[in-house]
């Protein structure tokens, strides 16, 4: 396979997970708006196809093994960090950075070490 076609392939599988992440995040954030009495009954409507599409696109990861949701759960803190910066207000700490740098190196580590298992 190319340099450039696996590239393409690494970036289209990061945007799967990223949108996969922030369906689940949606999916969860706005019944919690309800149950913190800070929206209505009819946020539960949304939240419900955000689940929804949150589990339809996990069909289209790769292949549902260990490696891809370790790999997923990494994008997953990445993405909680940016909705808890750019949805909540709050600017993460540089703890809170370094823990998604450590999760990121760590779900490479296991993705790329499988290449050569």
């Amino acid at each position: 396979m190319s340099a450039t076609l696996e590239w393409t392939s690494l970036a289209r599988t990061f945007g799967l997970f990223t949108v996969t992440a922030i369906a689940e995040l949606l999916g969860c954030y706005l019944p919690m708006l309800w149950l913190s009495n800070k929206g209505s009954a009819w946020l539960l409507l949304p939240a419900a196809l955000s689940l929804l599409a949150f589990v339809w696109l996990l069909t289209l990861h790769p292949a549902a093994s260990g490696r891809v949701y370790a790999t997923y759960g990494a994008i997953y803190i990445a993405t909680a960090l940016g909705w808890l910066w750019l949805v909540d207000g709050v600017t993460p700490a540089w703890t809170d950075i370094a823990g998604v740098g450590l999760a990121l190196a760590g779900s490479a580590v296991i993705a790329l070490g499988s290449k050569t298992a």
